[in-house]
Parts: C-alpha cells; structure tokens; sequence
C-alpha cells in the first residue's frame, strides 16, 4: 500500500480477502490515527493522464488530502492526478543536484511536486508543464500554499515547450514514453546542461535502451 497525506490505498488486495476488506480497513483506522481514509486501487492507471480508479474501503468519504513531502505540503486529489509518494527520494536528488540560479524545465510537473520543492530548496528558476487540467489546478493551489515562485504552463510539452528559453536542467519524469520527447527536450538544454530521463524496461532490456536512447542524443 502507499500512503498518500492521511488516506491508505491498497495498491494490491488478494482476492480471498474481498470480503473482509472493510474489515480491514475499520481495522487499520482504528490503529493508526493518523490514517482518515482506507481505499484501493482498482486496476492500473489509465486514460489520457494516466490517473488511478480508487474505491473507499473505509473511513471519511473523500479522495482529497494533504500530503507532506520533503518540507513542502502538497494538496492532493488521488483519482484525479497521478501522484506517487514512492518517488520522493529520486524527487530529492534531483533537488540536490540542482545548482544556485539554473534554469530548470520539469515535463509533465503534474502537481507541482518536483518544480515546487526545487524552488523550496533552491534559487533556481523552475518552469513546469502539465498536460492534465486538474493536476495543473493543484499545482496552482500548491505554489501558494507553499510561498514559492514557479511558472507553470497547462497543456501539451510538444505545444508549450518550444515557446520557451533553453534550460540548464531538464527533467522527464514520464517513464512510460518520455524517450519520445527526448527531441524536444534537447533542442531546449543549454550546452553541458543536464536532462534526466526516465523510462521503464526490464532488466535485460537495459542495454538496448540505453543504446537507443544515446543514439538519439548524438543525433
């Protein structure tokens, strides 16, 4: 399971404990107090922005909540934006990679996670572009909730992004098919500038794909 602000969501229940389930979940917020809402995921992500189906088990009837990550808080609706908390520590090495008054693009920001606490923890210029509505509303709401300044941008990479400068730092959080933005994220990095590509492949696969993706960036 995953714990996102105070809600609990099962990624994975098995199956002979279906009828049990709110029983568990009355069972778990009885517990942990800090717990408000028990749920479960209902499949994989899906759709056009890649957000979960997720059911309440038990608990407050809400899928909203705050989530505190890496000294920021970030308002979140679990079914309407894809969010993983998993991810923080990648999220934080990234910030401190990150160096005073660098430009930074973060593609498909959702959010605001990553632009947010880059501004939180540094003086870099943050630009963040998010394709889904609803997430881009909450990275709006959580810019101000957090007092930082980051531009952000809703809409399509391949329509946004090339009105943009150029950036010392990109970073691809999409693992799904971010490769196939690599062109434009490189005709927007700054000489010796930094692009942090993410991408899924099993672990024999690793070799191939690197080999693909170099390719693409000596081109």
């Amino acid at each position: 399971f995953d714990t996102v602000g105070d809600i609990l969501i099962f990624n994975d229940f098995p199956t002979k404990l279906k009828k049990k389930e709110k029983k568990i979940a009355k069972v778990i917020l009885s517990y942990y107090k800090n717990i408000r809402v028990v749920a479960k995921k209902m499949g994989r992500y899906a759709g056009k922005y890649r957000t979960p189906s997720i059911r309440i088990l038990g608990g407050e009837k809400r899928k909203e909540t705050v989530h505190k990550e890496n000294g920021v808080l970030l308002k979140v609706h679990v079914e309407k934006v894809y969010f993983s908390a998993r991810t923080a520590t990648e999220r934080l090495k990234i910030v401190e990679g990150v160096k005073k008054k660098e430009k930074v693009l973060v593609m498909f920001s959702g959010i605001g996670v990553l632009p947010i606490e880059i501004a939180k923890h540094t003086q870099a210029d943050v630009t963040g572009v998010e394709i889904n509505p609803a997430a881009h509303m909450y990275a709006l709401e959580n810019v101000k909730l957090n007092k930082v300044n980051v531009a952000l941008h809703c809409g399509e990479v391949r329509r946004i992004v090339p009105k943009l400068g150029k950036f010392d730092r990109i970073v691809m959080p999409l693992p799904n098919n971010a490769t196939s933005f690599l062109d434009i994220a490189l005709s927007k990095i700054k000489k010796n500038g930094i692009i942090h590509l993410y991408a899924f492949g099993a672990e024999e696969d690793v070799p191939t794909l690197k080999k693909e993706i170099v390719e693409k960036v000596k081109k």
